[in-house]
């Protein structure tokens, strides 16, 4: 094989998955440094674009619990390919409907589904994809992982800057996210298959995630997982929301700046928390949970006392919680879940997370439903909610540890996926 056909060949495996993980991961965060252009320039209520923000959970929901289980019966590129189709619609209503709530909302689903097909399918086809090359065993789940936050921080820190300086504030950034998904699309489309199609058994059958019954993933995992973009909505839509007042002319960049200084603590942070991360201890978690709490603290001095420098520091130290978080929930799902059914309860965690990214939404409907609660009560609400997790999870990890054999790490886990090609899966 010539040099020339090596490079093609190359790029036509994970990396060709990655770019098109990073595209979905970019057009569902796009949108929410623009929160700011779209409640002044548009005239929309604080309320209503936050609804906005947390409408595409309507379409990554379903496309995690669908397209997950479904990849394992039809393969990995037949439910991945129209990801990046779909972003690329997406993109097109939001770029459309600057001024129209239903066109945005419209493109908001779709941009979710978009996103969900990357997080269930394109993170397993990425780690069977390592596998097949050769890496070591915890490569594909870190090459996901990181695609995705990668996606999420560049997505979101262009679009700000494109929203601020550049010309067509409110399409720019959707068009560069239509190009990435075209040029993805035509990638993947010669990438490798790694999941033969199988007919055996009933649909129904397929759509089955037996280790999602196991109450230790509910105990360990349920407490901390809508912690992971509750903690990152909180750093690039509440805190920039709140220092609007004292951004003008900047607001649209500073959030920018919130969300990739978020996402970037959050990116590196996922090194050490695999690190500290233990078979058969909550440590990891429970880290996870203490920097949400931390983040939620600051965010409550920011308000008694505004300061844009304090503002950076609590979205770096609540994006440091949402990577703990997720890198150690994901740990703990592989070790929880079987060999066939992993990339199903990786879409039941990812589904959980989401629940998180309505925590804007609905502070903004308290604010302004019952003005005696203001933000101090909300986060100090949140840190309360932290430390009843912090209970569950030491109790639950006495009461519900994993059995003979569910203590094995992930790498581990993965030497059994590898070895059992018939039903291999992995986390995004």
């Amino acid at each position: 094989m010539n040099a020339k056909a090596k490079a093609k060949s190359a790029l036509a495996g994970w990396p060709a998955v990655s770019l098109a993980v990073f595209t979905a991961a970019w057009g569902g965060n796009e949108f929410t440094p623009l929160l700011v252009m779209y409640r002044t320039a548009s005239n929309m209520s604080a309320v209503v674009v936050d609804v906005l923000l947390f409408l595409y959970v309507l379409g990554i929901v379903p496309a995690l619990l669908i397209g997950g289980p479904m990849s394992d019966r039809f393969g990995r590129r037949a439910l991945m390919l129209p990801s990046p189709v779909i972003a690329a619609i997406g993109s097109m209503l939001l770029a459309a409907g600057e001024h129209s709530v239903p066109l945005l909302a419209a493109g908001r689903i779709l941009s979710g589904i978009a996103l969900g097909l990357a997080m269930a399918v394109g993170g397993t086809w990425i780690k069977e994809l390592s596998d097949r090359a050769g890496d070591s065993p915890s490569a594909g789940a870190r090459r996901a992982a990181l695609s995705l936050t990668a996606g999420f921080g560049v997505g979101a820190g262009l679009a700000a800057v494109l929203a601020q300086w550049a010309p067509l504030p409110g399409q720019l950034s959707y068009l560069v996210n239509i190009a990435l998904a075209v040029v993805s699309l035509a990638l993947i489309w010669t990438t490798p298959e790694t999941r033969q199609r199988s007919t055996e058994g009933r649909l129904i059958d397929a759509m089955k995630i037996p280790s999602a019954r196991r109450a230790r993933f509910w105990l360990v995992v349920g407490p901390v997982a809508p912690w992971v973009f509750g903690a990152c909505a909180m750093s690039y839509a509440v805190i920039p929301a709140m220092m609007t007042e004292r951004t003008p002319g900047t607001a649209i960049a500073f959030a920018g700046l919130c969300c990739v200084a978020g996402l970037t603590a959050g990116f590196f942070i996922q090194t050490l928390g695999k690190k500290i991360d233990r078979p058969g201890s909550v440590r990891a978690l429970l880290a996870a949970l203490g920097l949400v709490a931390v983040g939620m603290a600051l965010a409550i001095v920011l308000v008694l006392s505004p300061s844009l420098p304090l503002a950076v520091v609590a979205a770096v130290v609540l994006g440091g919680g949402y990577g703990m978080a997720l890198i150690s929930c994901l740990l703990e799902v592989q070790r929880i879940a079987g060999p066939r059914d992993l990339a199903g309860l990786t879409a039941v965690f990812y589904t959980l997370t989401y629940l998180g990214f309505a925590s804007p939404a609905v502070m903004s409907w308290v604010s302004e439903t019952f003005p005696s609660i203001g933000y101090p009560e909300m986060f100090g609400f949140g840190i309360a909610m932290t430390a009843v997790g912090a209970a569950v999870l030491a109790i639950a990890n006495r009461t519900h540890a994993a059995g003979p054999g569910r203590v094995a790490s992930a790498e581990s886990m993965v030497d059994l996926t590898v070895a059992d090609r018939s039903g291999a899966s992995e986390a995004s």
